[in-house]
């Protein structure tokens, strides 16, 4: 039996549809009240805070997460999607005519991502003299143990061809190059380690000629490179979202959580429990209903 441990919430996929989706907003309070009730240590959101890649909308769930005390790098640890990153009408009526060169739009996704980090910078980095930036690593030291996450930024710039849908997903080489640096290693060393990506490591993988043309507009492309990085790092455990299905699989021996939508389920949730000698269970848990 677990007596000393930390327990970590894991949400993803909100698609805030804008400041007036008041449903979303409504149950992403509550879901956040329960959090603080049972006494949730850190909450951990992967991607999709919104639906159409609006720094307004960013900015909302920047607030419900301030107004619900939840507004800290020790409390909470999120990463964007490709709807935070991508307007996939913009990048298909606009930039595809105006601007069709692949160089032009890697540098709009590079300066949506750096805005998105100056939003969200507080819970990325400790350091206000450091500018935030993937890949990021934290470290929280609690009473039992460390907890390490790892976070990356998996989304890859619209193309008719190759990412018609913006859904497609890269972790860019760099990012895993620096995650390979001997120093990364070291600052996680004696930590329970947890990987953060958007893109799921695994979809549906059926013999199905559709669910493979759906697999190929969602899937992570280098998931192996990843995966090999993280199981270098000794990652216990990584979450994700991105696929809209709450699931739990095995890769290289790392357990992965597909977080599911908090927008089609916004009263479902993972949970992760993990104990001082690095022993781990999780579930999926529903919120109880409310009384009318």
């Amino acid at each position: 039996m677990i007596h000393k441990r930390v327990t970590v919430a894991h949400i993803s996929d909100i698609h805030l549809a804008g400041k007036n989706d008041r449903r979303t907003i409504s149950m992403l309070g509550r879901m956040l009240d329960h959090f603080s009730a049972i006494g949730i240590d850190h909450l951990v959101i992967t991607g999709d805070l919104c639906d159409a890649a609006t720094p307004d909308d960013w900015s909302v769930i920047r607030n419900v997460l301030k107004e619900h005390g939840f507004w800290s790098w020790e409390r909470t640890t999120l990463l964007p999607g490709n709807h935070d990153l991508i307007n996939l009408e913009e990048e298909m009526r606009i930039y595809n005519a105006l601007n069709p060169f692949p160089g032009s739009r890697r540098k709009a996704l590079r300066e949506r991502v750096a805005a998105f980090c100056s939003m969200f910078g507080e819970l990325m980095n400790d350091d206000p003299e450091i500018p935030a930036r993937f890949p990021f690593v934290k470290v929280l030291r609690y009473s039992p143990l460390n907890i390490g996450f790892v976070a990356v930024d998996s989304v890859w710039p619209w193309h008719r061809s190759d990412n018609p849908l913006g859904a497609r997903g890269l972790v860019d080489p760099s990012q895993l190059r620096a995650l390979s640096q001997p120093e990364v290693a070291d600052a996680l060393r004696e930590s329970f380690v947890i990987g953060l990506c958007h893109h799921a490591l695994k979809v549906y993988g059926t013999m199905s000629p559709v669910d493979q043309a759906f697999d190929w507009t969602m899937e992570l492309i280098n998931r192996n490179d990843y995966v090999s990085v993280m199981k270098a790092l000794h990652a216990n455990v990584v979450l994700h979202g991105h696929f809209h299905r709450f699931q739990s699989y095995e890769m290289e021996g790392i357990t992965v959580v597909n977080g599911g939508s908090f927008r089609y389920l916004p009263y479902r949730y993972s949970e992760m429990t993990i104990g001082e000698g690095g022993e781990f269970s999780r579930q999926f848990v529903d919120l109880p209903p409310t009384r009318k």
